[in-house]
């Protein structure tokens, strides 16, 4: 019995410990990597979002959306300060990722995200932006057109997730425990040490078969995942992805609006036959456009990206001209 006792006593050293130490390195965090731009109300939480306008108020506009345990970062790579010579430039926190808050009480799934999103186009008087969605930031974008057609000119869709997947990448396990007291026990005691220790594997499995930048930690925004925010926030949005993406899938058919995808051929977490040829092959003068490359393109090749933004919001343009 005292031997139980004392087994049970150094455990509650042990997670206690864990739980200080995830406590202090996520304050230090959010110390080191603050909030850079404004917030804004939507139903549910509030958003962090930065605006890029430089371009003038009369420039039309382009909402970038960021995927699966990332923030508005991935983007400050180049692709956001190119795209902001000629457009007025958003860029979000998706709901409770980043900065952005998220009401406990608030749904994860994508329509309900992509709801938000409407609401912070309404209220930044953005127009019908091209909406450029990057992973799970595509699916979002996805709903957005079809769930508000009137908030969104034109999609642009960066190795876009639009097939609901079996089973999540190796590299997201951990976000699938469904428990949600061993979640959250997980989040706070062994999700920031674990994360630490294999970052450059994860980073690795992430961008391959690219490098991750070297900076990616900080200009990436990549220490904001070490948070157990984050981590149950990345968690909450994984395991709502079925709540709605079937729904979405079944209605790409009404889609009446520019949509391309860009994919890297060599992308190690999203198959660009299934969710890239897969999607253009429903919507009606969708097109797809591989280049050598892997999931992270934002980071890993901005201008290029950039470029592929340029011709969709330019094609855009035109059509809206001639209607």
């Amino acid at each position: 019995m005292n031997a139980f006792l004392f087994v049970l006593a150094a455990l509650a050293v042990v997670l206690l410990g864990l739980a200080w130490f995830t406590r202090r390195t996520a304050r230090r965090i959010e110390q080191f990597l603050p909030a850079r731009g404004q917030f804004v109300d939507v139903p549910g939480g509030r958003l962090h979002v930065r605006l890029h306008d430089s371009a003038g108020p009369a420039a039309p506009a382009v909402l970038l959306v960021h995927g699966l345990g990332g923030q508005m970062g991935h983007f400050d790579y180049g692709l956001a300060e190119r795209l902001a010579r000629r457009y007025r430039v958003a860029v979000v926190d998706r709901p409770g990722a980043g900065h952005s808050l998220r009401e406990a009480s608030q749904a994860a799934d994508i329509c309900t995200q992509a709801g938000a999103l409407a609401v912070l186009i309404r209220k930044l008087e953005l127009g019908r932006p091209t909406v450029v969605g990057h992973s799970l930031g595509g699916a979002i974008a996805l709903a957005l057109a079809l769930d508000h057609p009137d908030q969104v000119g034109a999609l642009a869709l960066v190795a876009p997730l639009t097939r609901t997947q079996e089973t999540a990448p190796e590299v997201f396990k951990a976000l699938t425990i469904e428990t949600r007291w061993l979640r959250q026990l997980f989040a706070w005691t062994l999700a920031t040490p674990g994360a630490i220790a294999g970052s450059k594997k994860v980073l690795e499995r992430v961008f391959a078969p690219e490098p991750a930048p070297a900076d990616f930690a900080v200009k990436g925004g990549g220490l904001l995942s070490l948070r157990p925010k984050q981590f149950l926030e990345a968690s909450n949005d994984l395991q709502a992805i079925p709540a709605c993406m079937p729904a979405v899938e079944a209605r790409y058919g009404e889609l009446r609006l520019l949509v391309a995808v860009l994919y890297g051929r060599q992308d190690a977490l999203l198959d660009w036959k299934t969710n890239g040829q897969g999607l253009v092959d429903r919507v009606a003068g969708a097109r797809l456009e591989l280049v050598d490359g892997g999931h992270m393109l934002p980071v890993t090749q901005p201008d290029v990206t950039a470029a592929f933004v340029e011709r969709v919001a330019g094609e855009r343009a035109l059509q809206a001209a001639a209607s």
